[in-house]
């Protein structure tokens, strides 16, 4: 593992010819790898094993208990001030839809947005791969393949020499 450095940077001009080059990556053995591209490319997330997000089991649980907390909320006024309107029941659940229904949507939108932001490591001022030279190019018209430093696998001239092999056209090493 190199000293001080984040990865190295492979760049390529296609997102096919980044695909192909993740692919070659994966057989071999480099395991910790990133993609940086404009657009999202089909199957990449599948060659990086990019885990799949659990936000919507936060929402779920996040609207279920906004839920709860309405409900016990006002069963527990209607019993501590029991008001009888009417002869209408004391615990009357039709009456208590409108606030289970809003406390529902913002605890469910409240735990899902948070749990984006911790799923996708936000906030986060500053990243490594920021220091790159060509970075820019990767919301325009460029493909990047990063191998992290981090890998075992991972060693800068042999990487260096893989990547230029699996077609990039300029590489770098990034520090961290």
């Amino acid at each position: 593992m190199a000293e001080h450095s984040f990865g190295l940077l492979g760049e390529f001009a296609t997102p096919e010819a980044l695909l192909a080059a993740a692919r070659k990556a994966r057989a071999a053995g480099y395991r910790k790898l990133d993609a940086f591209t404009p657009f999202p490319v089909e199957g990449l997330g599948k060659v990086l094993r990019l885990p799949r997000p659990r936000i919507s089991i936060v929402g779920l649980i996040g609207g279920l208990a906004g839920a709860a907390i309405a409900l016990l909320m006002q069963l527990y006024v209607n019993y501590d001030y029991p008001l009888d309107v009417g002869g209408r029941p004391l615990y009357a659940l039709s009456a208590f839809a409108v606030v289970m229904f809003e406390l529902t949507i913002l605890v469910s939108a409240l735990a899902t947005i948070i749990a984006m932001l911790w799923q996708n490591g936000l906030p986060r001022l500053n990243h490594p791969i920021f220091n790159a030279r060509h970075i820019a190019r990767a919301s325009k018209d460029r493909f990047f393949l990063c191998v992290l430093a981090e890998d075992a696998a991972f060693d800068s001239g042999k990487t260096a020499a893989f990547l230029q092999s699996a077609g990039a056209l300029s590489l770098e090493l990034v520090s961290s």
